[in-house]
C-alpha cells in the first residue's frame, strides 16, 4: 500500500494506433483514467492533432477532469488566436482548462513553418502577456512589439476567462517571463535537483516571490520488467540529448541520459521517485509514456497514479491491492 502525495498527479495520454477514431480513443482513455481517480489529463502538440482542441473534447465529454496542453510551441502560432481557443476550451471544460506553452528551437521552427523568431525570449514576453490580457479582459491593444495584437471588439466569452497558463521554462530569462507574466512552468525531463536549484527559484525571482504552479512531467511506467521497458524507453528518450537547454538540465542533474529520469519499476519505486519531486518544489505531476511497458503495465501505472494523487472527494478514492 502506498501513501497518497499531498499534490495532483495526473497524466499526458495520447491516441492508440490502432484506434478507429483517435479523438473518441482519447475520450476513452481520460474516461477510465478519471474514473481511477486520477484528476488532470495533459496532451501534447502534434501536427496529427490540436492540442487544445482535444482538451476542449475531452474536458466537455468527462465532467470533473481537468485538463491542458503539455505544451502548445508558441513560434508559428499567433497568441491571439491561441488566446480565443484556449478561452473556447476553458469554457468547454467548465472552467477546468490549463494552456501550456513553449518556446521550439529556431531552425525547427524554420523546417517545419517555414518561421523563425528572432528573439525566442522577446517573443515569448510578447505573446504571455496578449494571452494575460485575453484571460483577465477578454481585451487585447499591444502593437509596440514584435507581437502585434488588438482585439477588434471585446472577445471574452462567458465561462472562458481565467484559463491556466503555463511555460515549459527551463533557462532563467524564461523562468523569469514564466513567474512574471503566467501561473508558473510546466518542465519536462527535470530531476528533483533542477527543480529545487532552478525551476523553483527562477519561477519566484519573476514573481517577486509569489508561489508559482509547477506541473513536472515524469516518464512513468510501473512493472515487474524494469530492464526490459528501460531498454524500451531509452530510444525514446534519445531526442532530448540533442537539445542544448535539455542538455544543460541533464549536466546539472548529473546524468548521461535522459532515461536516468524515468520512473520504472514497482509501485513503491515510483511513488518513492514522485515525491522527491514533491520534497523538490512540484505543485503537481504529471506521468507521460505510460505505455513504455505495454498495456498492461499502463493499466497499473493508471491504478497507481489514482492511488497517489491528492484526496480531494470523499467519494472517490483509490487503493491499490
Amino acid at each position: 500500500m502506498v501513501s497518497r502525495l499531498p499534490v495532483d498527479v495526473g497524466v499526458a495520454l495520447w491516441q492508440r494506433a490502432r484506434a478507429e477514431n483517435h479523438v473518441r480513443d482519447i475520450v476513452d482513455q481520460a474516461r477510465t483514467v478519471h474514473d481511477l481517480g486520477v484528476p488532470a489529463v495533459w496532451f501534447g502538440q502534434r501536427q496529427d492533432h490540436d492540442a487544445t482542441t482535444v482538451a476542449a473534447v475531452v474536458g466537455a465529454q468527462v465532467p470533473g477532469l481537468r485538463v491542458g496542453t503539455s505544451v502548445v510551441p508558441l513560434g508559428p502560432r499567433h497568441p491571439l488566436v491561441l488566446g480565443g481557443q484556449a478561452q473556447t476550451a476553458n469554457a468547454a471544460s467548465g472552467g477546468r482548462f490549463t494552456l501550456g506553452v513553449g518556446v521550439a528551437g529556431p531552425e525547427r521552427d524554420r523546417r517545419t513553418f517555414g518561421v523563425r523568431v528572432e528573439r525566442p525570449i522577446g517573443h515569448l514576453r510578447e505573446a504571455l502577456a496578449v494571452l494575460d490580457d485575453y484571460r483577465t479582459t477578454g481585451t487585447v491593444d499591444r502593437g509596440d512589439g514584435a507581437v502585434v495584437a488588438r482585439t477588434a471588439a471585446p472577445s471574452a466569452i462567458a465561462g472562458g476567462e481565467g484559463f491556466g497558463l503555463l511555460v515549459a521554462a527551463l533557462g532563467a530569462q524564461s523562468l523569469r517571463a514564466a513567474g512574471e507574466l503566467a501561473d508558473g512552468s510546466i518542465p519536462f525531463l527535470t530531476g528533483p535537483r533542477t527543480l529545487a536549484d532552478r525551476i523553483v527559484p527562477g519561477l519566484l525571482r519573476g514573481s517577486g516571490g509569489e508561489p508559482r504552479r509547477v506541473v513536472a512531467g515524469v516518464v512513468v511506467v510501473v512493472t515487474d520488467e524494469p530492464d526490459r521497458v528501460r531498454a524500451a524507453a531509452r530510444p525514446a528518450l534519445d531526442f532530448y540529448t540533442t537539445v542544448p537547454s535539455y542538455r544543460s538540465v541533464f549536466a546539472a542533474e548529473g546524468i548521461a541520459h535522459p532515461i536516468e529520469l524515468a520512473l520504472i519499476g514497482d509501485e513503491e519505486h515510483v511513488a518513492r521517485g514522485l515525491r522527491r519531486y514533491v520534497d523538490a518544489g512540484a505543485t503537481e505531476l504529471y506521468a507521460t509514456q505510460t505505455d513504455l511497458g505495454g498495456a498492461t503495465d499502463q493499466a497499473r501505472t493508471w491504478r497507481l497514479l489514482g492511488a497517489l494523487s491528492r484526496d480531494r472527494s470523499a467519494g472517490r478514492r483509490s487503493a491499490l491491492h
